[in-house]
């Protein structure tokens, strides 16, 4: 996510910042891109606050970064996933699970709700019991940025 100010474009909050660095983007580096507007930067930022929030909260996500979260939890609960079968030699056939990206460039508002509610409700079941699928998107929706 990028942030329009004058004569420029800068992230626009932490996660975007991270995933730059990640990149080993340098200031002066020329990078080539599709600009577009999102519909809800909100709802953006809700999925990367479920996964830090995810991080911070279940010990077996300790340590991993929020977009690491998300994708995970994607693939151990078949939200939004494309299966691919492979066969694997002296193993057999095998299915092969390839999260689909959450960005609104790809997929629309309405579809990416219904995957953060399954996420949820996955990490409700299986990982927090204690809380319901509800309460977790109600914290997450909260979740303040560490500074």
């Amino acid at each position: 996510m990028l942030r329009v100010i004058k004569g420029g474009l800068e992230p626009a909050d932490q996660f975007s910042r991270q995933a730059l660095r990640l990149r080993n983007y340098k200031v002066g580096d020329i990078v080539a891109g599709e600009i577009k507007k999102p519909r809800s930067p909100g709802f953006h930022r809700l999925a990367h606050q479920l996964g830090a929030l995810i991080s911070e909260n279940i010990e077996a996500f300790s340590g991993i970064d929020a977009h690491a979260v998300l994708k995970r939890i994607q693939i151990e609960a078949n939200i939004a996933c494309d299966e691919i079968a492979v066969n694997f030699p002296g193993i057999g056939p095998c299915t092969y699970r390839i999260p689909r990206s959450l960005s609104f460039e790809s997929m629309e508002e309405g579809e990416f709700r219904q995957v953060i509610a399954s996420m949820c409700a996955y990490i409700a079941k299986k990982y927090w019991p204690t809380v319901s699928a509800e309460e977790i998107e109600r914290m997450a929706s909260v979740w303040v940025e560490a500074a």
